[in-house]
């Protein structure tokens, strides 16, 4: 998930840093402690998408934010850029808090992709091992942002239910991601 560095990027925009002087910096001066400029360029241009297809708004609200909320913030990102893995979110993980199962198995992420695989054509090219890779970022990435739990062993995670800041309820209802408020909260 990267959430220190998405920390960072978004502290400097919120000082008024531009996109290309944070790019900037990340070549000249590793912000981002990144073991080659190859990795660094990789982070900074995954974290800048993130960030753009959320609205800016959201700068004074995030650096105002306990850590716990702020990863939700970082997870959102992932969720406005990625919409397969918010397709996971919603229809695996929302589901499954509805229905308080509270268990999330490698099975249930299995079952995902066949069913994404049998829905587009470019999914269905994809190999095993891209799957469960991208499985793994899927599960690794929740973990990350609190909604699994530490168990990495076996092949099921329990799953924790965020209660989410009043205040990034709101500006994820007020600037069009009401979905992922659904999503994150478990609700209809």
């Amino acid at each position: 998930m990267w959430f220190v560095e998405f920390r960072k990027e978004v502290q400097l925009l919120a000082q008024g840093r531009t996109f290309d002087e944070i790019k900037a910096l990340s070549a000249q001066e590793n912000i981002f402690g990144a073991s080659t400029p190859a990795r660094a360029a990789m982070i900074q241009s995954t974290l800048t998408a993130r960030i753009k297809n959320l609205d800016s708004s959201f700068y004074p609200l995030f650096m105002d934010s306990d850590t716990a909320t702020q990863k939700l913030y970082a997870l959102t990102g992932s969720f406005a850029q990625d919409t397969l893995f918010f397709d996971f979110m919603y229809e695996v993980v929302r589901e499954k808090m509805i229905i308080g199962t509270g268990v999330l198995a490698d099975a249930d992420i299995r079952i995902f992709f066949k069913n994404k695989q049998a829905q587009d054509e470019i999914v269905a090219k994809w190999t095993d091992q891209t799957l469960q890779r991208l499985g793994r970022s899927y599960k690794s990435q929740l973990y990350e942002a609190g909604l699994l739990d530490d168990r990495t062993r076996g092949t099921e995670r329990n799953l924790l239910k965020p209660i989410l800041d009043p205040a990034l309820k709101h500006w994820l209802e007020d600037y069009g991601y009401g979905q992922i408020a659904k999503a994150l909260e478990g609700i209809r």
